[in-house]
């Protein structure tokens, strides 16, 4: 499950996604069919920023993980001991990440973010989130935050890069505003730092918006 710029196509089949449960998206058809406009072959701009200045230690996890990109970022911090693991619904998505060569013991599952495992809850030092949250649809978006308070060891820290208006608003990629995203992840999250990034993927200059929080 990972989406990003101009990631509608007449592939996706339809659906509502009126269930938190259900996404109307066949993520695996997509990976299998190459229709993956989101993958531009290299780790966010903005996870590369934050990694420059404040690099992340201990058990870190990135759901919908997609080709690992962002994984592999995590995995090759020089001089910095991190277990990465990405998780993917897509058996055909967590294929291709592990085709790549290997940057620093890195893991990947196929896994969803809704459904892990007992071992999941309060394991991780970390979360990072790039376009999980603006994959899934809107109405599970409740869920999602209660996933990953799940997962994360109190103090956990959480870094997202928010999609705020992709330029296809019917989605996904599906855009969020600044309250929504308070309304969700103050009631369990400090807010530490927000920013802008200075740099972004074709298409998503001025669209993203970049947090940094702390499990309660």
């Amino acid at each position: 499950m990972n989406a990003n710029t101009n990631s509608a196509s007449p592939s996706a089949p339809p659906g509502s996604g009126d269930d938190q449960l259900t996404d109307p998206v066949d993520w695996e058809a997509r990976y299998r069919a190459g229709d993956t406009p989101w993958d531009e072959g290299y780790a966010a701009p903005a996870l590369t920023e934050l990694l420059a200045r404040h690099p992340i230690h201990g058990e870190v996890l990135v759901p919908g993980s997609g080709p690992g990109h962002d994984v592999r970022a995590l995995a090759s911090q020089s001089g910095i001991r991190a277990k990465v693991i990405g998780i993917d619904l897509s058996p055909a998505a967590v294929e291709l990440a592990r085709s790549y060569p290997n940057a620093g013991g890195e893991h990947y599952e196929c896994s969803d973010l809704f459904d892990l495992p007992a071992s999941c809850t309060a394991r991780f030092d970390w979360v990072v989130e790039h376009t999980c949250f603006c994959a899934i649809p809107p109405s599970a978006r409740s869920r999602y935050v209660t996933a990953i308070a799940d997962v994360l060891k109190p103090g956990g820290h959480y870094f997202a890069i928010f999609y705020m208006n992709p330029a296809t608003p019917e989605g996904p990629p599906h855009g969020v505003a600044s309250e929504e995203i308070s309304n969700l992840f103050d009631p369990n999250f400090d807010l530490l730092q927000e920013w802008r990034p200075v740099e972004a993927f074709e298409g998503r200059m001025g669209r993203e918006l970049c947090q940094l929080r702390r499990k309660r």
